[in-house]
């Protein structure tokens, strides 16, 4: 702050002499804009401080997390592909919607992001008609973005594979797939597809391969 100091002492002394001195009128040509240029470095030496000073006040009052992120990342969904031709035969043989409510309750507990894959054959043997994407959504509380009826006339099971793979997810069924290995050979390694099934009344599900079947976790009785 001094030299913009000294510097408007000298331009205004200057512009005093034009103004009184006879003969040096020319004078203010130059030191007239040394006196206003002088003048801001003046006052911008003098208010870049105090903003300084602000701003670093600023930052230390901040809590130390908000110094680098305003919101926590986002939770990356686990995915899990349900076979709902298979999943809905699981009670008693016999097509029902119940058996896939539990899973999909039970897998979502476990904090599993469930999509559900259909034949197109699926909603006749449920109720006897076609069910589209919306009608199981409802039916399973989902959203319908999360459910797939395959098309007429195609199988089920490359499409759940697929949506397993692209996905990253693991398969809950108990089919083998056999005739898809080449295809998807992850089918082949243990823990992929998730078996279960009812024992007295309880479904069970095999959410890994490699332990012994008395390890099963047993879930809640079926209603």
């Amino acid at each position: 702050m001094i030299v913009p100091f000294i510097l408007l002492l000298i331009s205004l002394g200057g512009v005093a002499a034009a103004w009184l001195v006879p003969g040096l009128w020319d004078l203010i040509l130059l030191t007239g804009p040394m006196a206003v240029a002088s003048l801001w470095l003046l006052l911008r030496a003098w208010r870049t401080p105090r903003n300084r000073d602000r701003n670093l006040e600023r930052v230390v009052d901040q809590p130390p997390a908000r110094k680098w992120f305003s919101r926590p990342p986002k939770a990356v969904p686990q995915w899990i592909v349900i076979d709902g031709s298979n999943v809905m035969h699981w009670a008693d043989e016999t097509p029902r919607i119940e058996p896939l409510r539990e899973v999909v309750a039970h897998l979502q507990g476990l904090g599993y992001t469930p999509g559900v894959v259909f034949d197109a054959n699926a909603g006749y043997l449920l109720a006897g008609r076609y069910q589209h994407d919306r009608a199981f959504g409802k039916l399973l509380g989902l959203p319908q973005d999360r459910i797939m009826v395959v098309p007429k006339g195609e199988p089920a099971d490359p499409t759940i594979l697929r949506a397993a793979e692209d996905l990253d997810a693991r398969v809950v069924t108990n089919d083998r797939y056999r005739d898809w290995v080449d295809e998807f050979p992850q089918v082949r390694q243990p823990g992929f597809l998730i078996r279960g099934g009812y024992r007295e009344g309880k479904l069970w599900l095999d959410l890994d391969d490699a332990q012994p079947a008395q390890t099963r976790r047993v879930l809640a009785p079926s209603r």
